[in-house]
């Protein structure tokens, strides 16, 4: 007989799973045979104690199974998405999916919530009043077939298992595990009923995997783990050792992107990061032949504002107002206080502790402590200088939005307390380490 306790105790003690076990694991997440203590325990054991290839698939494919599995045999071209591992800033999903499916391919994008310090693409969306990240499957689906793209938050029957584990895992510090990684992204990705995926792999001090090593472990995990379940994945390295953009917090980055598509404003590391991902989404699609060819596209895409139309429309398929790229703050909310975060010193921006400001905005109340917490969507950091800045004292580095004055002052001294300004200008990090495909 299967025990909850007997499960744990295996892997506790460095023992494989077999399938059996881990089946009766990922049902008990849906039935609630594995109380939050069991699962929070399990999810520890993996992380101290790891997983096999093998385990991995097994795990993977019976969280995928644990609900529903779509398929897109209405749709007359390629089904592509992208997933990154997170970080502070990184709202690249939506630039992403507007240019790929404006160049022509379909983007059914199934996103998360906040991790630890890293912020959610579902909770960004929540920002704007009246958009719904919870649509029927039925509606996702129609919306997929008009558009070509639509972002929607992991809905009650897709993945459930994972669903449960994700929240549980955000509260017991095991979210840096690469099984769990692995077939938490891959469970909802292969659910999807994908052609071929993408995986943005972030490394740094505000990524879960904070060195290379680390970093490249996990993207050959996922790309091994899905390229096995018959899905062509590759995995490009990023880097995370600073904001990624010029704004941190749900509201603000939802305003950057607009910002983004319309032209008005394209920070150059994001904006590397958009086209290398954008670029290997149309190449793996087979919508473009090359990667030059998919460069064409995606400037045009850009320079004509088809891409921004078809963000805007989908913000408005899915609830939001009909006037989201005209005037975003319309329908979002502002802090209450905005700050201006002072350099205290002269000198360059030779470092930045990412995670620490990822905790800011945490602390801010832009994002959760306990699992199901409400967040503040209107609180955050814009204006962010990167990294390689010369600066004076007094100069702005940041803008810090909040509800209370008290708390837009502390979370300006955290900020600072993250940042390192010396006089010797110390050389950058690339913003692409490499690519994995096998």
């Amino acid at each position: 007989m299967l025990l909850p306790q007997e499960i744990i105790r295996t892997k506790r003690n460095g023992g494989s799973l077999s399938q059996e076990q881990i089946q009766y694991f990922v049902d008990g997440l849906v039935t609630l045979n594995f109380n939050d203590a069991q699962a929070g325990s399990m999810a520890m054991a993996i992380f101290l104690k790891g997983m096999e290839t093998r385990e991995i698939i097994d795990f993977t494919m019976a969280m995928k199974n644990s609900g529903d599995v779509l398929s897109w045999p209405e749709l007359d071209g390629p089904v592509v998405d992208k997933h990154s591992t997170g970080g502070v800033g990184d709202k690249v999903s939506f630039m992403l999916a507007a240019i790929v499916s404006a160049c022509g391919a379909y983007v059914p994008m199934i996103s998360g919530r906040g991790l630890g310090h890293t912020g959610g693409t579902s909770d960004k969306l929540e920002s704007i009043a009246g958009f719904n990240v919870q649509p029927s499957i039925g509606e996702f689906k129609r919306i997929v077939k008009d558009l070509g793209m639509a972002i929607i938050s992991q809905t009650d029957n897709l993945a459930p298992a994972d669903k449960r584990l994700y929240g549980i895992r955000d509260i017991t510090a095991t979210v840096e595990s690469i099984p769990l990684i692995t077939a938490s992204i891959l469970s909802k990705k292969l659910a999807a009923g994908l052609d071929s995926l993408v995986m943005d792999v972030k490394v740094g001090n505000g990524a879960m995997m904070s060195n290379i090593d680390d970093a490249r472990a996990l993207a050959q995990s996922i790309v091994s783990v899905a390229n096995g379940a018959g899905v062509p994945t590759q995995a490009i390295i990023t880097d995370m050792n600073q904001v990624l953009g010029a704004t941190a917090g749900n509201a603000l980055e939802m305003a950057e992107t607009v910002k983004y598509l319309n032209g008005s404003l394209r920070e150059p590391r994001l904006h590397a990061v958009v086209v290398s991902l954008a670029k290997a989404m149309l190449v793996s699609a087979k919508v473009a032949a090359n990667e030059d060819e998919a460069l064409k596209k995606i400037n045009n895409v850009l320079a004509s504002g088809a891409a921004a139309e078809l963000f805007g429309k989908m913000i408005h398929a899915l609830g939001g107002p009909s006037d989201f790229m005209e005037d975003p703050w319309r329908s979002m909310q502002r802090g209450d206080v905005i700050v201006d975060v002072l350099a205290q010193e002269h000198g360059y921006i030779n470092g930045m502790q990412t995670r620490d400001i990822g905790m800011a905005v945490v602390g801010l109340k832009g994002g959760r402590t306990a699992n199901g917490q409400q967040i503040d969507h209107s609180v955050g950091f814009d204006r962010i200088l990167p990294t390689g800045t010369r600066v004076n004292r007094g100069d702005i580095v940041a803008r810090v939005h909040a509800r209370d004055k008290t708390s837009a002052l502390n979370a300006g001294q955290q900020y600072l307390s993250a940042l390192a300004i010396s006089e010797q200008q110390s050389e950058e990090p690339p913003v692409i380490y490499q690519t994995i495909s096998a």
